[in-house]
């Protein structure tokens, strides 16, 4: 029988694994996790309408500092809500006009370091919300 963590999403048939692709370490569950409390908005999550950050939210507000602070309090507030285990080093952004090649306009980037407690281990998130 396969060994997982938690379906990897999104879900793509995998034979290794079974029917779908699974996370196997919880470095990659709690990836994911983060991934999807960053992307989820709030109210879209069915019985909890406080989860989520909401970041595409924010994708057509003027893409300055102000907006970045705004958007680090937030995550840093539901990751302390929803997953206490980790503690966030840092969350850094960039914009169109910091790498006009490979980020829009209409683009936020983020890399949120964060601590993984129970592991003792740091690890990354990029996203690039379009």
């Amino acid at each position: 029988m396969p060994q997982g963590i938690s379906p990897k999403l999104p879900l793509t048939i995998d034979s290794q694994d079974g029917k779908y692709a699974l996370n196997k370490t919880l470095r990659q569950a709690i990836a994911q996790n983060l991934k999807n409390l960053v992307l989820t908005a709030p109210g879209e999550r069915i019985m909890n309408p406080d989860f989520g950050v909401g970041i595409r939210n924010y994708l057509f507000r003027e893409n300055a500092a102000p907006l970045y602070a705004e958007i680090k309090a937030k995550i840093i507030r539901q990751v302390d809500i929803f997953m206490p285990f980790l503690r966030i080093v840092d969350v850094g952004f960039l914009s169109a006009h910091d790498d006009p090649i490979n980020i829009s306009d209409n683009a936020i980037y983020v890399k949120i370091i964060y601590h993984i407690t129970p592991l003792g281990t740091d690890d990354s998130l990029d996203l690039t919300v379009q």
